[in-house]
């Protein structure tokens, strides 16, 4: 048989190399989000489901038309159980990911078997050394561009946040993909169909290519609109916060004229003669004005006008908040950077504080000072609820976390400015969030 007459007749891929790209291209996707198994228990779950996705696709090498389609959606199912067993993520991310690794899987699967046609009937390389070496380092390079593409915009173990129409946008093109790539391969006659295997080889490989190109632009501009989002959600916090510093300051300017008053007010009062029940009460008035003078004076006016404002919210919702902190210690930081750091921890602390009933157990305690030239801010408040932690940080327990939850992402991207790092705990009804910063001295 000549060279034309068997580029005519190439054998379709083997099932066997069909489930090995399907399961490699599983395995890039599993590792760009977080594992429910690792170590052995991974390897063990991955072998199993290599074993049985190559099992079934063996035993159904014979179908044709539409069990062929029929088999090629169970194989993409198997593939969707696979991710989602192995991974801790929800039904819609998992969707995602498998339209991705199919199609890649598709793309890998494809040019390794030309390559290896092309070589085997037009070069004459049959060994089988040769056909094995190929297989690993096509889909060994295949599979390392492709991760090198998406790793770039993978969120380290965070949920992709996928909406229903981004899920069903992304399942429309992996099947236009899978269909186009296909469709000459049809038994039956169709305006599509070709007559010669090698080139609708080569259209396959290239619709593919293109298609697996398609998925990543989508992909890549909705991970870029999405930290966009993020961050213009962070800086509307962070303005926010200062934007109630200036209200607060303005509230407590104002309060403090009055009492200013007040003290006057009693030195008339003392001047006459009053009974000694009335000199008593002046004397707790006068007590009282002294212990709002003293209280929250930590030598830094903005975090003064802070504390003192959250102290107020605090005692208008039965929230008992204390609170020893050196303010001389956040002289390098900007007036915006401290009402981002204190305005969202305590706007946290106190939404969880809001939610006990027990009034007596609403307690938040806030503590700063410097440890070995770093600044220690730890913020400790009680806490009932189980939570879940994503990326060091709590997930947001609001039913819609695509636009929420980015206070303490706030909190994270102004510590990490001063190259800071934040540790958020847990631990026996008490939720900790403390803060470690490098002290910069203004004479360095």
């Amino acid at each position: 048989m000549n060279v034309e007459n068997l580029q005519a007749a190439l054998p379709d891929i083997p099932r066997g190399f069909t489930a090995l790209a399907e399961w490699l291209a599983c395995l890039l996707c599993i590792f760009e989000m977080k594992r429910r198994f690792s170590g052995w228990r991974l390897a063990g779950v991955s072998a199993a489901f290599l074993a049985v996705l190559g099992t079934f696709l063996i035993l159904t090498e014979s179908m044709q038309g539409f069990w062929w389609v029929f088999c090629m959606g169970m194989a993409v199912g198997l593939m969707y159980f696979f991710l989602y067993l192995c991974c801790e993520v929800n039904a819609k991310d998992a969707g995602y990911y498998c339209v991705r690794a199919f199609a890649v899987a598709e793309f890998a699967a494809s040019l390794e078997w030309q390559l290896d046609c092309f070589f085997r009937f037009s070069m004459g390389w049959e060994a089988d050394w040769f056909r094995v070496f190929w297989l690993v380092a096509v889909y060994g390079l295949a599979y390392l561009a492709i991760w090198l593409m998406f790793r770039r915009y993978a969120r380290a173990g965070q949920e992709l946040m996928v909406e229903n129409r981004e899920l069903l946008s992304y399942i429309m093109i992996g099947f236009a993909i899978f269909c186009i790539s296909n469709v000459g391969f049809m038994p039956w006659s169709t305006p599509f169909s070709g007559r010669y295997t090698a080139e609708i080889f080569n259209v396959r490989t290239l619709i593919d290519f293109g298609g697996v190109a398609i998925l990543y632009a989508y992909h890549a501009q909705r991970m870029e609109l999405l930290a966009r989002h993020e961050l213009e959600s962070m800086e509307n916090i962070l303005h926010n916060q200062y934007a109630q510093y200036k209200q607060s300051q303005e509230a407590i300017d104002l309060i403090n004229y009055k009492y200013h008053d007040l003290k006057h007010y009693i030195h008339a009062l003392r001047a006459q003669e009053n009974a000694q029940e009335r000199n008593a009460y002046l004397d707790r008035m006068e007590q009282e004005i002294q212990n709002y003078e003293a209280q929250n004076k930590t030598g830094n006016q903005v975090l003064d006008t802070l504390l003192t404002s959250k102290r107020l919210y605090c005692l208008k919702n039965d929230i008992s908040m204390t609170c020893v902190a050196d303010g001389n210690l956040f002289h390098f930081m900007d007036v915006m950077d401290i009402c981002s750091i204190f305005g969202n921890a305590l706007d946290n602390a106190i939404e969880c504080e809001k939610k006990i009933p027990d009034k007596e157990k609403r307690l938040i305690h806030v503590t700063a000072c410097s440890q070995k030239n770093f600044l220690i801010v730890r913020f400790e408040n009680y806490c009932e609820d189980s939570l879940d932690f994503q990326a060091n940080l709590p997930r947001t327990t609001k039913k819609d976390a695509r636009f929420h939850g980015y206070g303490l992402k706030s909190l994270r991207y102004t510590v990490r400015k001063y190259g800071g790092e934040v540790d958020v705990t847990n631990q026996g009804n008490w939720f900790s969030l403390k803060i470690l910063i490098p002290i910069k001295n203004e004479g360095c």
